[in-house]
């Protein structure tokens, strides 16, 4: 009983049905509305690509799947990476709209609770495929995954859950790097690498940055707008000035504002155009980029 279908009606039954999907505030509301998937293949270009690109301590699935599972070949052709876009809920966007300096509570909350909930979708997908004879991993929470420093484009990890989201057919990128999908930009995304057949995801857009207005007109700019850190530009996304703001302002705030510690910010994420879809798709004619 493997396939799309099963797949994506026990993602979305875990999104709709467990307790841990929750910003833990009094009124019982929930972290995420309802899922995206995607889907792609161990042997896809674009991941050797990323590799070459973001630098050589990145994760080829096949490194990730191999290293949970030594005794198994697990060839890139074998291998199926599932992808999900877990999109903020209506409530949480508007409460985070309206600030213009610091993260509002719910975004907060769905940051730390709302990445917590997300982990245990992983391990509960992971499960899930295992009890059914499909060998599965959750990347972000191998051995394998840690922070690092790109040659390229500074600070960056050994496996990406935005880049796969743009492999397995759910967004290209915006000038602020985040991943622009079918239900906008206000998103958090979660990924499994399993030794399971699927049919990939087709990528739809022909470019990394198609969905974004600025490289489609040149125009937009609204996430450099809502920046309070000013990292964001023409030039793109400064990785530098958003973390020193996230950590010595953004962060203090929540702490002694709501009693929590997390990485919390995301401004730019809402009150644009492209905060809950895809606002243009046309074929893309600025400058690629988004890593």
């Amino acid at each position: 009983m493997a396939g799309k279908e099963w797949l994506a009606q026990s993602i979305a039954e875990i999104i709709e049905t467990s307790s841990e999907n929750s910003l833990h505030l009094e009124t019982g509301e929930a972290a995420f509305g309802s899922p995206l998937l995607g889907f792609s293949k161990g042997d896809d270009p674009f991941y050797d690509f990323l590799k070459k690109d973001i630098g050589s301590f990145y994760c080829h699935p096949t490194q990730i799947f191999g290293a949970a599972f030594p005794h198994k070949k697990g060839t890139g052709a074998e291998l199926t990476i599932i992808c999900w876009i877990l999109p903020q809920t209506e409530a949480t966007k508007q409460d985070q709209r309206q600030e213009t300096r610091f993260p509002s509570e719910k975004w907060t909350r769905a940051r730390l609770f709302g990445e917590q909930f997300n982990n245990h979708v992983r391990m509960t997908v992971v499960g899930l495929l295992q009890r059914n004879g499909y060998a599965a991993v959750a990347p972000v929470l191998s051995p394998l995954w840690e922070q690092k420093i790109s040659e390229r484009y500074g600070f960056a990890s050994t496996w990406s859950e935005r880049h796969t989201a743009f492999i397995s057919g759910l967004g290209t990128f915006g000038l602020s790097d985040g991943l622009i999908t079918p239900v906008g930009k206000a998103v958090r995304i979660g990924s499994v690498i399993a030794e399971i057949d699927i049919e990939p995801t087709p990528r739809t857009y022909r470019s990394p940055t198609e969905n974004c207005l600025f490289f489609t007109s040149g125009k937009c700019m609204k996430c450099a707008q809502r920046c309070p850190a000013g990292a964001i530009s023409a030039n793109g996304h400064d990785k530098e000035r958003c973390k020193k703001y996230i950590r010595e302002i953004a962060n203090p705030y929540a702490e002694n504002n709501f009693y929590l510690k997390t990485n919390s910010c995301g401004l730019c994420q809402t009150g644009v155009p492209c905060e809950s879809r895809v606002p243009v798709r046309k074929r893309a004619i600025g400058k690629e980029g988004g890593k």
